[in-house]
């Protein structure tokens, strides 16, 4: 049973269109955070997951707050520029208290959703990644043991796997041809 929602950051995944579930096209995104310790105010790792190449991107943040959240959004809009909207055209996360400003990113072009709260079952590809994410920053560690660098090679070595259900391609390869196939369009 879904329950209501409190908070409400943006529009609901019962909004999101079907296309972005089904995984038949690239540039839809699952988004959450992974959590060392915690107690304190301390550095957590922001992950985004693209649902049809499986891409998985991992960065390290000061801490699990929506300001910290919103610097890396800029950060990515910068880098890809007019073609942010192309590369993300949905990215779904929870209502966690980090996220209260996510819906700004609609502002350049890409749809943001919510999932209900407790249901981590609507956003489950992340959520395995995460999963496979803590092989190399295992639960209950503190990120601050980390680097970026450590963090960036983890997501690097999980995107460098080949998979069954990619035809036996990376994610890193899948990924590389959509970002070309949007850089040539």
């Amino acid at each position: 049973r879904v329950r209501e929602n409190k908070k409400r950051y943006g529009t609901s995944i019962s909004s999101r269109p079907e296309i972005a579930s089904l995984r038949l096209e690239e540039g839809h995104w699952e988004g959450d955070t992974v959590v060392g310790k915690r107690a304190g105010k301390e550095a957590v790792v922001f992950s985004l997951l693209e649902k049809k190449t499986e891409t998985y991107l991992a960065f390290r943040i000061p801490g699990k707050t929506s300001e910290a959240v919103m610097n890396l959004m800029n950060t990515l809009h910068d880098e890809y520029g007019e073609h942010f909207s192309q590369v993300f055209k949905t990215i779904t996360v929870d209502n966690g208290s980090e996220f209260a400003d996510f819906a700004q990113v609609e502002n350049w072009g890409s749809k943001v959703f919510f999932a209900h709260p407790y249901t981590s079952w609507e956003r489950p590809q992340n959520e395995r990644h995460n999963g496979l994410f803590r092989a190399f920053v295992p639960k209950g560690a503190s990120i601050e043991g980390f680097t970026d660098e450590d963090i960036l090679a983890a997501a690097d070595e999980l995107n460098g796997r080949p998979r069954k259900k990619l035809g036996y391609c990376t994610p890193e390869e899948l990924f590389e041809d959509f970002l070309d196939a949007v850089y040539a369009a």
